[in-house]
């Protein structure tokens, strides 16, 4: 015979388990679950690492080593990103990591401010960006026939995985 709290343990584990899988379900098929923003999501802290084109950062994990990636590495990155209002717009995580050359032919492969935030991490490293729209996509014009890129200042966990 089952006590009266182990009933209620039982009970709490079981709407927790339906809840968690009722989480899962509400990411639209083929888009990732969405991953809750930063408490400091809306603007960098005081204490944001900043570089003169308006790029702020902060460390979230130190990486390894010296070894930082130039303009013609090979990177694999993880990545998640949200707007300053807090909606997470793209992630990676889940998935597999995106691999890309960070200018390849002269020409960006990403946008300006993931160009100067690679140049800026060590292999491993963890790190919180909080992206200028002018070095996001408020430049850069919208693709015919597919959603339109976040404007304003974007906010991206990044973790350089790899450097080749």
């Amino acid at each position: 015979m089952m006590t009266t709290s182990l009933k209620s343990v039982l009970v709490l584990a079981l709407l927790v388990t339906v809840a968690a899988c009722r989480l899962k379900e509400e990411a639209p098929p083929g888009e990732p679950a969405p991953i809750p923003a930063p408490a400091d999501v809306a603007a960098p802290p005081a204490d944001a690492l900043r570089t003169p084109s308006g790029l702020a950062s902060k460390i979230l994990r130190v990486g390894l080593g010296n070894f930082k990636p130039t303009p013609t590495s090979f990177v694999s990155v993880h990545y998640t990103g949200w707007t300053t209002d807090g909606k997470m717009f793209d992630s990676s995580l889940g998935q597999r990591p995106i691999e890309f050359v960070i200018v390849q032919n002269g020409r960006p492969s990403v946008i300006p401010g993931w160009v100067e935030a690679l140049q800026l991490m060590r292999m491993g490293e963890k790190r919180r960006f909080w992206i200028p729209g002018h070095l996001a996509y408020d430049n850069i014009p919208d693709t015919p026939g597919m959603p339109p890129s976040p404007k304003g200042m974007l906010v991206f966990d990044m973790e350089l995985l790899q450097v080749r």
